[in-house]
């Protein structure tokens, strides 16, 4: 595919690859892709994750600017940042967060530029930084219920997401905030809304609800596949409750058409 071969001429990641994503093709022949920085492996072991585990890469310092390139010369209308979590950088990673998006605004500052960024262990100061670089969609996934948390992701914390979350709405009132979910995973309906609810209660925008594929044979098992008709339920609920946008359906994922929400948000 030669939209493939550009990014490895490039060296340049991309979550739908290191994920396995389902839609890759899909949005490959479109020439879109959800680029992953500070390397493809992750310092911690989600259970729902296809990327890989173990001791990370040493930072790419032009990182930043070939994926800045990349942008202008792919004529981007929407890109998504996204990385793995590195819990071994004092800051997470959020000075590359910020250091790329400044990149892609200086060579396509036309371009809309979200972030999908990890917890940063809490550390609400790397938000805050990625804010001010001008990014148009701060985004962070809850993932799953917390009930789920131990099990699904044990190394992070539902509260601390929340946390996560709101610091963007206090640092940037009116910048967007998403959040996503997978189902499937042994959730309940009721543990589905009371999450739906704590994020509207923080102010979050955007939520994404997507139907939950284990990556690989050792990955955390699917429970149930999800019936669109709960899917428009969710959707119906989170409208309800008062979310901008909602994409609710069994191929979404997090980033899946995110350049679509630009009409309805603008």
């Amino acid at each position: 595919m030669a939209f493939r071969k550009w990014l490895r001429t490039n060296q340049l990641y991309t979550v739908c690859e290191s994920a396995g994503c389902p839609n890759r093709s899909e949005c490959f022949d479109r020439q879109v892709a959800t680029f992953l920085i500070l390397g493809n492996i992750c310092t911690r072991r989600c259970r729902f994750c296809g990327v890989s585990k173990g001791v990370p890469q040493v930072l790419d310092p032009n990182e930043p600017e070939r994926i800045g390139l990349a942008v202008n010369a792919l004529q981007c209308r929407y890109v998504v940042i996204t990385s793995v979590t590195r819990d071994d950088l004092p800051d997470g990673g959020a000075g590359a967060f910020r250091d790329t998006v400044l990149a892609i605004q200086k060579h396509a500052p036309e371009v809309f530029v979200e972030t999908l960024i990890p917890d940063f262990r809490g550390r609400v100061e790397g938000v805050k930084e990625i804010l001010d670089a001008g990014v148009y969609v701060l985004s962070h996934n809850i993932e799953t219920v917390p009930r789920l948390y131990p099990n699904v992701r044990p190394e992070a914390d539902f509260e601390r997401s929340l946390k996560i979350l709101a610091s963007s709405k206090r640092f940037s009132p009116s910048r967007w905030t998403k959040s996503g979910l997978m189902l499937g995973m042994g959730e309940t309906r009721e543990e589905v809304f009371e999450v739906l609810k704590a994020l509207r209660e923080i102010g979050c925008d955007i939520i994404t609800l997507g139907q939950y594929l284990p990556p690989h044979g050792n990955a955390y098992p699917v429970f149930r596949y999800v019936s669109p008709e709960e899917f428009e339920e969710y959707k119906q609920e989170a409208m309800h409750l008062g979310f901008r946008f909602v994409y609710s359906g069994p191929r979404v994922r997090s980033s899946y058409h995110a350049e679509e929400m630009i009409p309805e948000m603008k």
